[in-house]
């Protein structure tokens, strides 16, 4: 493992050589960059991006997201980056104050945040699966490790308002998992105005298709079913793409911790989110 400022990121993917690449890395003014926690539906987006600005859907569903998007941070970012041209496309689950130089441009920031409570239960199952992450003895251990920040990336509340601290510093679009599930025409098409992008009809339709969750969780070229780094046996990459799974989850005492926590942490937040927490 690397870590990072006390938050800890999974081998073989990162470097100190790599994040140093990260850290010092120039943004352009036409740069797209994707920031995320993990599990918040990262893959989802870079794909819904990358539809929207190549148009060229035969190509693109047969592309793994990660080439198309690569993360700015992981060990192959410079040998993908430096053929791509503009506007390049990339992701991020670093926090904000890791990137000394994004204020100094004019580059498009979409932040995707979902509600933490599903993040929690979806990075735990996402636990068995990936083979380069470590197991845990229970839900309960995990619940715990995740609202300490012990897990890999760290905290969800710090990740969380290190990018809302800066949203009015960048030029930024929010988006919510929530919103995005519940109304994906207007989403898309609300990112395609921040964006600069004219979206036709059939584009809309095209990639409202592409994007389901129907339609990537069985396209072996999004899917990772045939990852080396994914146990297959233990999990699914796209398990449920649903809202609300925490409650299948949590225990009352789980919720009221959590709870508690969330007030803590971000409770003088002035972004509403449109999530429930009960």
């Amino acid at each position: 493992m690397e870590v990072l400022g006390g938050i800890i990121l999974p081998l073989p993917f990162y470097s100190k050589e790599s994040l140093h690449f990260a850290r010092t890395f120039k943004f352009q003014d036409t740069d797209i960059l994707l920031v995320s926690y993990p599990k918040s539906g990262t893959t989802w987006m870079q794909h819904i991006l990358s539809l929207m600005l190549n148009k060229d859907f035969q190509n693109q569903n047969s592309m793994p997201t990660y080439i198309r998007v690569p993360f700015v941070e992981v060990s192959s970012f410079k040998i993908e980056w430096d053929k791509m041209p503009a506007p390049r496309l990339f992701a991020s689950h670093l926090p904000a104050n890791f990137f000394i130089n994004l204020k100094n441009s004019k580059t498009r920031v979409v932040f995707l945040v979902r509600n933490p409570k599903d993040v929690l239960v979806s990075y735990y199952h996402y636990h068995k699966f990936a083979k380069f992450l470590p197991n845990f003895n229970s839900f309960d251990d995990f619940f715990h490790q995740f609202v300490e920040g012990k897990v890999n990336y760290g905290s969800w509340f710090n990740h969380t308002k290190s990018w809302l601290d800066v949203y009015h510093e960048l030029n930024s679009f929010l988006i919510t998992y929530e919103d995005l599930f519940q109304e994906p025409r207007q989403v898309i098409q609300n990112l395609a105005n921040f964006l600069g992008l004219k979206l036709e009809p059939n584009d809309l339709e095209n990639i409202l298709h592409c994007s389901s969750f129907s339609y990537m969780s069985q396209n072996y070229s999004l899917n990772y079913s045939s990852s080396k780094f994914f146990d297959q046996s233990n999990g699914k990459f796209f398990r449920k793409g649903v809202t609300g799974n925490w409650k299948e989850h949590f225990s009352q005492e789980q919720n009221d911790e959590f709870n508690n926590i969330y007030q803590e942490e971000l409770g003088d937040v002035n972004f509403k989110f449109d999530w429930s927490l009960n």
